[in-house]
Formats: structure tokens, sequence, C-alpha cells
């Protein structure tokens, strides 16, 4: 096809009406309305859809299963473009992948796809010495095959024993992430008799290759609070309780360190941590406190020969990498390795025998040094791309030279490399191959920053094809996320070429609440300060608006989670900025959700939100959650997504602000809500299936849109 043709098809398909079935399609449904009095420092409020938390009622049910109906009906104008962008997407996968495989005690492990599969094979070969080829493949699991006639599937394969003889493994079918742990004998192909249900699915073995350690989450809170001790061949009711975290802010899980030295368990929150320690090799004994939880002290350590190394913000805002002596844990006893400095957050590390790889991230960017074990500057690698992603792959073997890394940018698919740490040799192993005709040449990514309403330069990340005029006139689709400190960097996303191939930009806003700067940008977006995480990422957008990458009737927002809430926010303060909205899983009744315990990861996340029963904190909530200000005015179209059986944030929050803003909002712009049945926070599972989902989003965009 010529590129005048092919921009002639472009044209046409943006200019598409997604909404054709509109006027044929029912009225949206009616909830009902029962009025619910909810009380906090004398203040009152009526939630007139509170009856949708009601998970088994009939009428909740169908409430969903009518929303589902309206919503097939109003897009079902853009089937036959959601088709054409799906089959882009599938045909951009090569459907036979494998992963690059990494060798661990005689095996090479990895996984591959085949065709037609929804879910991996996890395999391994015999590692060949002096020379001689690897062993035959063996099958440790197949993901097909254990998914077969399941709704939703994930698959945990959370450990290989010492001996390589025995893994642990668990599956969730409700997608509540709840697991149910069993052990695989990969000599014998038979599963053990072991089960261990509704625990998290980490696990752990010691060295004795027949005592595993797992956490297990609070059945009502879902908080990971407890460390179980398991023997093998004995029932589950039997285990032993080793470990409890009983503060409900805090959350525990345990590993076993690098070196196979000990067994570990983190006990942590948003601000401190603490860690306990036993000997591999000793799995009957007690565990040892580390370094006794401080609040405001985080840390975070592994064995390194002679000594404990600590990633710690022990007066560092930004952290600092130090060391102890093994048997002198204390903080007193801590000395510098990599001292903190102005500018660069230290985000993690890995060891090995004789070297450190250090994480670090400065001008909103990470960077990969490997530092000698005998001291020295080290050696920084350098990337080429304007924005990226890079960060240390699977590295199991203490006593190794090289380091695998992964890179990606908006414009470089995932890319493992095999870095000499001697010699500084870099070996590319695996670049992620894009069928399609994808040409990375064809397409621009570019770095810039964007001046927000206090002053502060906010990143943003943007890629799309080379030429694209700056007239205003290209549609743009702006992310964002903003909370925990989760940074998003920029990464391939090879389904979003079907959107950068009609024309659109794709851009993320490295707004505060993440850590893209530093510590400081993070603590600047929560709490009493959460407000910039919401005005950055408006400012963000009318900042490309004002350099002509769009304008406000071809703008597009997307977030998802805490993501969802930033969607909630925006379209309250400033609905007129963009064409359309996409909120999934949305956390968007901030203040009644933090007010109840007893839902799920509430108690660990007041110092994220603040507690509201605090009244400062209950204020500055009310100030921004997205469903207390839905009011009678215009809002943007909408698609607001959710998974019934989502454990983080509930399904009826999506719910309940979707009824209220059908109640209230004057406009005529689509307002569809769409409720994934079978599936919980993370959508579909399955490479393919999950894809339906994005085609339908990418469709609702394209169908709001105008053409160039």
């Amino acid at each position: 096809m010529s590129k005048r043709a092919l921009a002639l098809l472009q044209a046409l398909l943006l200019a598409l009406p997604v909404f054709t079935a509109a006027a044929a399609a029912p009225a949206p449904p009616v909830a009902r309305i029962e009025p619910h009095e909810l009380v906090a420092h004398g203040d009152v409020r009526i939630d007139n859809y509170f009856w949708l938390r009601e998970r088994e009622d009939p009428a909740v049910l169908d409430h969903l299963r009518a929303e589902n109906a309206y919503t097939e009906a109003m897009l079902a104008g853009s089937a036959a473009l959601r088709d054409t962008m799906l089959a882009e997407m599938k045909g951009r996968v090569k459907k036979d992948d494998a992963s690059v495989p990494y060798e661990l005690n005689g095996w090479r492990y990895y996984q591959r796809f085949v065709e037609g599969g929804e879910y991996p094979l996890w395999c391994r070969r015999a590692a060949g010495t002096g020379g001689a080829p690897d062993g035959d493949e063996q099958v440790m699991f197949d993901g097909n095959a254990m998914a077969k006639g399941q709704g939703y599937f994930s698959l945990r394969v959370a450990e290989v024993s010492p001996d390589a003889r025995l893994a642990v493994f668990g599956i969730d079918t409700t997608g509540r992430r709840f697991y149910t742990l069993q052990v695989k004998d990969l000599v014998t192909g038979r599963v053990l008799d072991d089960v261990i249900p509704d625990v998290t699915g980490s696990a752990t073995w010691a060295l004795d290759n027949a005592t595993l350690f797992y956490s297990k989450q609070d059945p009502n809170t879902l908080r990971s609070w407890q460390v179980w001790r398991h023997a093998l061949g004995t029932p589950a009711a039997q285990d032993v309780l080793v470990y409890q975290e009983d503060d409900e802010t805090f959350e525990c899980d345990v590993a076993r360190s690098k070196s196979d030295r000990y067994l570990m368990i983190e006990s942590s929150q948003t601000l401190s941590s603490e860690w306990r320690l036993l000997e591999a090799d000793k799995p009957t004994g007690a565990f040892r406190i580390f370094q006794p939880r401080e609040r405001g002290l985080e840390y975070s350590l592994d064995h390194q020969g002679d000594r404990f190394v600590i990633l710690a913000n022990l007066g560092a805002r930004n952290f600092r990498l130090m060391e102890c002596p093994l048997d002198r844990t204390g903080r007193e006893n801590w000395r510098d390795i990599v001292p903190a400095r102005d500018g660069v957050l230290l985000e993690g590390f890995d060891v090995f025998t004789d070297w450190l790889l250090v994480v670090e991230r400065y001008d909103g960017l990470t960077h990969l040094r490997v530092i000698p074990r005998n001291g020295g500057e080290g050696h920084t690698l350098a990337f080429a791309d304007p924005t990226w992603s890079v960060g240390s792959e699977i590295n199991p073997v203490m006593d190794a030279d090289v380091l695998r890394y992964a890179y990606t940018s908006p414009t470089t698919p995932r890319t493992v490399y095999a870095f000499d740490m001697r010699t500084h040799k870099e070996t590319l192993l695996k670049r992620q191959e894009v069928l399609g005709g994808f040409d990375p040449a064809n397409y621009e990514a570019e770095y810039l920053h964007v001046t927000a309403r206090d002053g502060t330069p906010v990143p943003v990340s943007l890629v799309h094809r080379k030429g694209l005029p700056r007239d205003g006139k290209a549609p743009l689709l702006l992310y964002g996320y903003g909370s925990y400190g989760a940074s998003s960097d920029a990464r391939f996303n090879g389904n979003v070429i079907s959107l950068l191939d009609r024309g659109f930009t794709f851009a993320i806003a490295h707004v505060r609440g993440g850590q893209e700067m530093g510590r400081g940008w993070y603590e600047d977006g929560k709490l009493l300060k959460k407000m910039n995480t919401f005005t950055d990422f408006i400012d963000c957008g009318r900042g490309l608006v004002e350099r002509g990458y769009t304008s406000p009737d071809r703008l597009f927002a997307q977030g998802g989670s805490a993501g969802g809430l930033l969607m909630g926010a925006i379209v309250n303060l400033a609905p007129e900025l963009w064409r359309g909205v996409v909120a999934q899983v949305p956390f968007v009744d901030v203040v009644t959700t933090m007010l109840d315990a007893s839902i799920p990861l509430t108690t660990g996340e007041y110092d994220e939100w603040g507690n509201p029963n605090d009244k400062v904190y209950y204020d500055t909530m009310l100030s921004y959650s997205p469903y207390d200000h839905v009011v009678a005015a215009a809002y943007p179209a909408m698609l607001v997504t959710t998974g019934l059986h989502d454990s983080q944030v509930q399904y009826w929050e999506p719910a309940k602000w979707v009824a209220k803003l059908r109640a209230l909002k004057t406009d005529d712009n689509p307002l569809l809500l769409r409720i994934n049945m079978d599936a919980g926070h993370g959508g579909r599972s399955g490479r393919f299936r999950a894809l339906e989902e994005t085609a339908v989003v990418y469709g609702f965009l394209l169908g709001l849109a105008p053409g160039r």
C-alpha cells in the first residue's frame, strides 16, 4: 500500500464514529437510590449508591450486567475497528517467543510460548559442561494445559529447591491473589500431596530441600501478615507459624539471600522496615532481628561474603548504600559504601562475589553503576535515547562477572544485554522481536519539561510518528500515575503502535507522587501535598496544548488504580481540557474507603494518603476525592473499567462513581462502565486475551478523535 493510500485509510479510520449504535442503545440503567448516611468529625455525607457494595446481592449483579450490556451497545460501532487493531497487536507478537535462559545450579531456565498459547511453558535444560551441548528440554509447567477451563489463571513458580529437584508453585483462578501452593517433583513429574491453600504465592526453600517458608494474608484485609514453615510430607494443618506482624500498618514476606546463607523475613510499611534473619541450613531455628524498626528508617539488605550490604535512608533522604559486619548488625555499625548525594536517588542494588550493582536515578532517568567489591568509582553504563527504562535482569549466581540487564525505550523493544563487569564488554543476548513491519526509524521519542503552576519543571516522555506536524491537530493520549513513589518510566509498548500509526502521540507525565526526580518528588505528591499530583498532570496537558502537540478537543487521559484516582480528580478540576478519559480500576471513593479499616489494604496506606480519623487528613482527602466532588456539570467522554474480583480497588468504587455521574452530569458525552466479571485488579489473564481489553480502550479513543 502506498504512503498516500495508507494516510487516507488512517484518516478514514480516525473519522469512523465509534458510537453509531448510541441512538439504538437502551438508556443507561438507572441505579437504585438508597441514601446512606456517613458521618465523620461532625461532617455528614450522603451516599446514594452505598448499596452497590453488596457483592452477593442479585440486584447488584444485575446492575453490573446491565452496565456491561449498555457499554457493548454503545461501542458496537467500533467492533470492526477493534477487530482490526486486535489483529494488528496480535500480529506484532512472536507466537513462539522465548526468554533468554539463565543458569542456576547446573540448569538453564527459561519460559517459552507456543503458537496459539495464552500462557508460557516454564522449561529448563541441564547445562552442558566442558563444551558439551545442553540436555533435552524439560517442561516443568505447561501454563496452557493448567489453565484449561479457567476464566482467569495465574501461575507463580515461586522457587526451585537448592538441589534443583523440587519446585513450589502457586495457582490463582479468581484474580483476588489468593494462591494455592503445591510442590512438583521435577525428576518424576509427580505433584506431591502437599497443598497449602489461600496464601500469597510467595515461598522459599531452606537448604535442606525439605522445608518451605511461605507468607499468608489476612482473609479480610488481604494484608500479608504471617510467615509459616511447612515440612514436606505433612498436612498444612501442622505447619508452624514462625512470625506474625501485629502492627496493622505493616506487611511481611520471606525470601532467601542471594548467597543462600540466610532466610530473611522483611516487615515493612511506607516509612519503616524491619528484617529478621535465620541461617538457611537451620530451618527450625529462631529468627533474629537485624535492626529494630524505627519510625522513618527504611532499609533493605543482602549478604555478600563477610558483610551485609544495606540500602538505607539513615540520614539520607535519597538513600545511601552501607555495610556492616555479620555479627554486629545494628545501625550504629553501618558504614558507607556509596554515600548520599544531592540529586541522586539510590533505588536498588545487587550483590556479586566481587561486584556491586547500584541502581541510581538522576535527571528523572535510571542508571546502572558497577562497583568493584574492593572499592573504586566503578563504571556507569551509558544510553543514547532521550528517555528510557533500564534495570537488572535475572542474575541469580553470586560468583559471576557478567551482569545481565534489560533496556527499553519508547522506540527500542525490550533488549537483554550481558555486560562483562571486568572488561566492560557488552553482548546483546536478545531483543524483543516485533513483527508486522515495525521499523523503529519511523518513530521518534522526546523528553521535555513542562512548568507546573508553582514553577516546578515536570518531565514528560513522548513518542509519535517521525515528522508528525506540531500544529495542534494530532490526538494525544497522556498517561499518568503518581503515587506510592512508583516511577512511570518510558518503555516500549508494541500495542500503542496502533495509535501512533493512526496519528496519535503517546505521552507520560512524570508527576509528583512518583519518584522520578528523587525522594522529594514522592513526598511532594502524597498526604497533605497530594493535590500536586493532579495539578501537575493538568499543567502537563495544558503545556502540551500550548506547544502545539495537540488541542483540548484531541487530548485524552488514561490512568489505572491510583492513576484512576488521578483521572477522577482531573475531570473534576479541569473537565474542559479533555476530549476523553480512560479510568481503569480507579480508586475514586477515597474518604469512605480510607475510613473503613475492614476493606483490604486500607490501614497499610495511612502514610500514603493519611488517616482520615485525623480531621486534617480527612479534610485533605475530601478536597480531592472524586466521588465526593461529582456535581451537575459537563464532563468529558469517559470509559471506566473494573473487575468484580478486584482485591485492591473494590469494584463498587467505580460502579458508584459512574452511577453518580450518570445522575448528575449535564452533557451528552458517552459514559461507559465495563466490568470484567471473571477477573481482578490486573484485568484478564493470558497474553492475547488481555489485548482484547486494550483494543476496547483504543477503539473508544479513536472513535472520539477527529481526523487531521
